[in-house]
C-alpha cells in the first residue's frame, strides 16, 4: 500500500489536477455562460417568450448544482475519476440530443436535465481533488483552475456566434456535445489522493455521503445562507448579459465583445485574488465579503447603463461596466471554495462543495427565469439586473456573520487555534496589546 503523505503535495501532479479542473471549470460553466448567445435563436424558432426560453439554461444550471451532493457522495464512495468521466458522456449525449429537439420541452430535457445531470457528476469532485493537493497555495490554485470559466467565455462566445451564423443552432449545438466530450479525459487525470484524517472506510450511509451534518457547524450554515442569496442574481448574467446587450442596440459580434471583456475581466482577477489571498495580508472571510458585495455594486452598473445610439457605437459604457462586474464576480468566486476547508476541514471539502452548489442551484433555477420574466413585463433587462444585484448585496451582508469577516478588538483564546486542515477557520494571529503596568500583564487581545 502506498503510505499516506504527510499532508497535502501543495504541487507536483497538483497542477495537472488543476489543469483538468480549468478545462472543466471551461467546459461547465464557462458554456453555460455563452450559451446566451444562443437563446434569441431558441425563442424566434419556437416563437416563445424570453422567459421561456430562460428556462432552457435556467434549469441545465439548477440541474448541475442541485445534483452537485450526488457527485460528491459517488466521488466519495468511488473516487472521482470514474464519477467525472462518465459525467462527460452524459454532458455530451444531452447536447447531441437537445440538436433535434422539436419543441422547448426536448431542449427541456436534453440540456435541462441530462446535460445539467452530467455537469453536476464534473464540477465538485473535481473542484473538491483539487483543493485537497494544496495547501499553502490552495485559493491561487483554485483561482487558476476557475479561470477557465472566463478562458472558455473568451473562446466560445464569438466562437459560438460563428457557429450560429454559419451552421444554425441547431449544429451548434451538435458540435458543442463533441466539444464537452473532452470532459471524459479530464476526469482520467485526477488522480486519487489519501491524506491522514481520511475515513478508514468511505461511508455506506447516504445522509452521511452527502454530507448533510456539515449543517451543525454555525459557520458553513452562515456561508451557506448567503451563499444561496448570492445565487439568486450570480447566474443571472450567464444567461442574459448577451441578451442585455443586444437590447442595449449592440449587435451580434458586439454583444459577444461585452461577455468576452467580462469574460478577460473575471478570468484575470481570479488569478491576481487567488494570490493575494493566499499572502494572508486580510482573512477569505473579509475578501468574501468586500467582493461579494462589489460584484452585486458592478450588476447595478450594468443593469443601468442606458442604450447605444447608434449603430457604430461600441457600447463603451456596457463594456465598462460589464468589465468592472467581471473583475468583481472573478476575485468573489476562488473565495467561495477557498474559504471551505477553514470551515469544514480538508477531508470534508468534497462534500460541502457539492452543498454549496446544491445550495446556490436554488438562485439559479428562480434567477434566470425572474429576469426573463422583468424583461417580458418592462420591455427590457434593467429591471432584472437591478434584482439580481440586490440579492448578491443581500448574501453578502449575511457573510458578515462569519468569524473574522469583520475587524475587531476582542480577548483573546488562551489556545491556539488549529490550522484550516482540521476544520476551523484559519489561524489567528495574537497581538499582545501592554497596559502602562509593563510586561507582566495577562490580558492578551486579538484585533
Amino acid at each position: 500500500m502506498t503510505p499516506k503523505p504527510a499532508g497535502p503535495p501543495d504541487g507536483g501532479w497538483g497542477w495537472v489536477v488543476a489543469a483538468a479542473a480549468f478545462a472543466v471549470n471551461g467546459l461547465s460553466y464557462g458554456l453555460l455562460r455563452s450559451l446566451g448567445l444562443a437563446l434569441p435563436d431558441l425563442a424566434e424558432h419556437f416563437d416563445r417568450s424570453a422567459q421561456d426560453t430562460a428556462w432552457v439554461s435556467a434549469l441545465a444550471l439548477a440541474m448541475q448544482q442541485a445534483a452537485s451532493p450526488v457527485g460528491s457522495a459517488l466521488s466519495t464512495r468511488w473516487g472521482a475519476r470514474p464519477v467525472v468521466m462518465v459525467g462527460g458522456v452524459l454532458t455530451s449525449l444531452g447536447f447531441v440530443f437537445s440538436a433535434f429537439a422539436q419543441s422547448l420541452l426536448h431542449l427541456y430535457l436534453g440540456l435541462g436535465l441530462l446535460a445539467g445531470s452530467g455537469w453536476a457528476l464534473v464540477f465538485a469532485p473535481a473542484l473538491g481533488t483539487l483543493s485537497r493537493y494544496f495547501s499553502r497555495r490552495r485559493v491561487l490554485a483554485v483561482g487558476l483552475a476557475l479561470t477557465g470559466n472566463g478562458a472558455s467565455s473568451l473562446l466560445l462566445a464569438p466562437a459560438l456566434q460563428l457557429l450560429l451564423d454559419t451552421f444554425g443552432w441547431r449544429g451548434a449545438l451538435l458540435l458543442l456535445g463533441a466539444v464537452t466530450l473532452h470532459l471524459t479525459p479530464c476526469g482520467a487525470l485526477l488522480r486519487p489522493l489519501a491524506l491522514p484524517g481520511d475515513p478508514a472506510a468511505p461511508p455506506r450511509n447516504p445522509l452521511a455521503a452527502l454530507g448533510l451534518g456539515l449543517f451543525k457547524r454555525r459557520a458553513f450554515s452562515v456561508f451557506a445562507l448567503g451563499t444561496a442569496l448570492v445565487g439568486g442574481g450570480y447566474f443571472v448574467p450567464y444567461v442574459h448579459l448577451a441578451p442585455h446587450a443586444l437590447d442595449r442596440g449592440l449587435g451580434g459580434y458586439r454583444a459577444a465583445l461585452v461577455v468576452a471583456v467580462a469574460a478577460v475581466g473575471d478570468a484575470g482577477a481570479r488569478l491576481v485574488c487567488g494570490w493575494l489571498a493566499d499572502q494572508g495580508w486580510v482573512p477569505l472571510p473579509r475578501l468574501l465579503t468586500v467582493f461579494g458585495a462589489l460584484t452585486g455594486l458592478g450588476l447595478l452598473a450594468v443593469g443601468l447603463v442606458p442604450a447605444v445610439g447608434s449603430d457604430d457605437d461600441w457600447g463603451g459604457a456596457l463594456l465598462a461596466a460589464s468589465g468592472a462586474y467581471g473583475l468583481s464576480a472573478g476575485s468573489y468566486a476562488p473565495l467561495v471554495f477557498g474559504v471551505l476547508p477553514g470551515l469544514v476541514g480538508i477531508g470534508g471539502v468534497v462534500q460541502a462543495t457539492g452543498l454549496v452548489m446544491m445550495l446556490m442551484s436554488l438562485g439559479g433555477l428562480l434567477g434566470p427565469p425572474l429576469s426573463g420574466f422583468l424583461r417580458d413585463e418592462t420591455g427590457d433587462f434593467t429591471a432584472s439586473f437591478l434584482v439580481c444585484g440586490s440579492f448578491i448585496l443581500s448574501g453578502s451582508f449575511i457573510y458578515m456573520g462569519l468569524p473574522r469577516a469583520l475587524p475587531s478588538c476582542r480577548p483573546a483564546s488562551p489556545t491556539a487555534t488549529p490550522p484550516p486542515e482540521t476544520g476551523e477557520l484559519l489561524r489567528v494571529p495574537q497581538v499582545a496589546l501592554l497596559p502602562p503596568g509593563g510586561p507582566h500583564s495577562t490580558l492578551d487581545t486579538t484585533c
